[in-house]
C-alpha cells in the first residue's frame, strides 16, 4: 500500500508542479531543461522506489502511475471543466498584429517566441504580418498569417 501511496502522491506532485511552469517549459526544451528533467526525473525514481527495489515494487508503482493516468483521463472526458484546469485551454497572444503583453507575459511567452515560430511555419518577418498567434495546449504556438 506504500508503493501505491506514493506513485499517486508523485504523480500528483508533478502535475502541480508542471502545471505551474507552464506549457512553454514543456515545448521548447534548452539543455539547462533537460538536465533539470534529468535530475527531476532522478529524484522522482527514489521517491517512487524507496527502499524497495523489487520487481514486484516497481511493478506496482507503473501499475499505479498508468492507472491514476487513465482516471485522469477519463474525468477530463466526461468533465470539460478538470480538462481546463489539468490542460488549460488555448490562449490567443497576438491579435491583428499586436502582441497581448499580459497574456504573453502570463503564459511566459515574448515577442521573439512568437516571431521564430512564425518564421519557421509561415516565414513572416514581422509582428504585423500575423492576424492571431495562439497558445496551444501542448505549448505550440499557431500563427495564422494576415491576408
Amino acid at each position: 500500500m506504500e508503493t501505491v501511496l506514493r506513485a499517486a502522491s508523485m504523480y500528483l506532485l508533478l502535475m502541480v508542479v508542471i502545471k505551474i511552469a507552464g506549457r512553454r517549459t514543456l515545448l521548447e526544451m534548452t539543455s539547462f531543461d533537460l538536465i533539470l528533467l534529468l535530475i527531476i526525473s532522478e529524484a522522482t525514481q527514489q521517491a517512487l522506489l524507496g527502499d524497495d527495489f523489487s520487481v514486484t515494487g516497481a511493478s506496482l508503482t507503473i501499475i499505479t502511475l498508468i492507472v491514476l493516468d487513465i482516471l485522469f483521463g477519463n474525468l477530463k472526458s466526461r468533465f470539460p471543466r478538470v480538462e481546463q484546469l489539468i490542460d488549460g485551454g488555448s490562449l490567443i497572444l497576438v491579435e491583428d498584429g499586436k502582441l497581448l503583453k499580459g497574456r504573453a507575459k502570463k503564459a511566459g511567452v515574448d515577442e521573439g517566441d512568437i516571431m521564430l515560430s512564425a518564421r519557421s511555419t509561415q516565414g513572416l518577418e514581422r509582428l504585423d504580418q500575423i492576424k492571431f498567434a495562439i497558445l496551444e495546449k501542448n505549448g505550440k504556438i499557431s500563427i495564422i498569417p494576415r491576408e
